[in-house]
């Protein structure tokens, strides 16, 4: 595929996933602002933040098995214009139920539409290992630029305008990202309007996401209902995956199909991406609320601090491409968790020691260079462990659990804070950073066990020597 060709297709798809990841970390430098103009709480605000990282993992697999019934251009356009309403709506909310309804849920279901095309077309445009690990590199690399840029650029829009102009930025890439995929990105798929709908699936499914994330958003105020919505949640999943699996067995399409998690190669996969971004947004969550709270930042200074994660984030991210080339993809992802888990350790260990944003630095930077170097080896071994014709449920069920990740991320670090803020808040930060480099580990622990071949070269095989004539 030519350069330019090439370039004019990654640049929306790549763009799209950049600005769903923004919309998940924005807020974080804008939770004081925005609960003062809403009249409500902060802790109103982070339900908001929770809620739309929930409504995105809980409908992203049957957002991506839509794209084989309607076809992954319509759903991505369909997507982009849901999510565009909900920006809009979010700009003018004049309280957190509007707010909740824009945001949380309307820019929620966009993103669980028009994400899962963007994984389906690269896979399906981008054939060659090399080729796919660089399209993937962009896209993951601008998804994680998004969530670590996210309370950068939201708080210079909310201090030199106001919070609801971050919406407006949202609103017209939104735009942006339509004209440029108009003409260039095409679906080489045809799309199949006989193939039915597991509704049934699609709403057991959801609801068993949505009581296990709020079990654990209960945690700090109530142990018996939060351990009840986990209980609960851990049920609904269970009879979800009965029922897809009785739906299979008699025949009939289902939502996700088991068959799925045969791959204990994908399965390894999947269970690191979701890590990647749990860890990505817990230290997001904590480390933008310690600066403002604890050390007083504003919300400019904050993004700035964190543009070092964006710097190592990006730095690694630029580099998947020639990395995929040269060393096998578990080499990679337990690099990356292992820089990671190193940034954390060295973030924590200067909380009580030193003051100045610059000790604050080289652990962000290892955070954002770990980050940036697993993610494209980890959904690159997902996506390429299933043919064309599936790439619609595995794209669906990849994006479902790296956001949910993400939803983790934020309740689990939130819990904590809220939890032990009132007492000793130096050490509550601490204890949440501890935790999600912990759950680090358990990913650097799963990527031991992931195949150790090297990549296969995308440079055509010589062709044979004839043998040389008899004497």
């Amino acid at each position: 595929m030519p350069e330019n060709a090439t370039r004019r297709i990654l640049v929306p798809l790549a763009l799209a996933q950049f600005i769903c990841s923004f919309a998940g970390s924005n807020m974080n430098v804008m939770i004081n602002d925005m609960s003062q103009d809403l009249n409500t709480t902060v802790q109103g605000i982070q339900l908001a933040i929770t809620l739309f990282l929930l409504v995105m993992a809980a409908l992203m697999i049957p957002g991506g098995k839509l794209t084989d019934k309607y076809g992954r251009k319509r759903c991505l356009n369909v997507g982009l214009a849901v999510y565009g309403v909900g920006a809009l709506l979010s700009a003018v909310a004049p309280g957190l139920p509007l707010l909740i309804v824009g945001n949380s849920l309307l820019e929620g279901i966009g993103t669980a539409l028009l994400i899962p095309p963007v994984y389906i077309l690269t896979t399906l445009l981008f054939e060659d290992v090399g080729s796919r690990a660089r399209a993937f590199g962009r896209i993951n690399g601008m998804g994680g630029i998004g969530s670590a840029t996210g309370p950068l650029i939201g708080g210079l829009i909310a201090t030199a305008i106001s919070w609801r102009a971050a919406f407006i930025f949202q609103a017209l890439v939104i735009v942006l990202i339509v004209v440029l995929s108009r003409r260039d990105v095409r679906d080489p798929l045809p799309a199949d309007r006989s193939r039915p709908f597991d509704t049934v699936g699609a709403v057991l499914s959801a609801i068993g996401l949505v009581l296990l994330v709020m079990g654990i958003l209960a945690t700090d105020d109530n142990g018996w209902l939060a351990a009840g919505l986990m209980v609960a949640g851990a049920l609904v999943l269970a009879g979800f995956f009965l029922w897809v699996r009785s739906r299979e067995r008699a025949g009939r399409e289902a939502l996700l199909s088991p068959t799925l998690f045969r791959s204990r190669t994908s399965n390894i996969g999947l269970l690191t991406q979701n890590i990647q971004w749990l860890v990505l947004m817990g230290v997001s969550f904590v480390v933008s609320a310690f600066l403002q709270v604890v050390r007083g930042y504003n919300a400019i200074q904050t993004g700035l601090i964190l543009t070092a994660a964006t710097a190592g984030l990006l730095l690694s991210s630029l580099a998947a491409e020639r990395l995929a080339h040269r060393r096998a993809q578990r080499t990679l992802i337990m690099a990356g968790f292992g820089l990671t888990i190193a940034g954390i350790v060295l973030f924590i260990a200067v909380l009580e020691v030193a003051k100045g944003f610059w000790a604050y630095l080289p652990g962000l930077f290892l955070i954002g260079l770990g980050i940036g170097a697993m993610l494209t080896p980890s959904v690159n071994i997902v996506q390429s462990a299933f043919p064309d014709e599936r790439q619609g449920e595995i794209s669906g069920l990849s994006r479902s659990v790296s956001n949910l990740g993400s939803s983790l991320g934020a309740a689990i670090a939130g819990t904590i804070l809220v939890a032990d803020l009132t007492r000793v808040p130096d050490r509550a930060y601490m204890l949440a950073m501890i935790v999600v480099g912990a759950i680090g580990l358990v990913g650097l622990i799963a990527a031991v066990f992931l195949p150790g071949t090297r990549p296969a070269s995308t440079t055509p095989a010589p062709p044979p020597r004839k043998p040389a004539p008899a004497r």
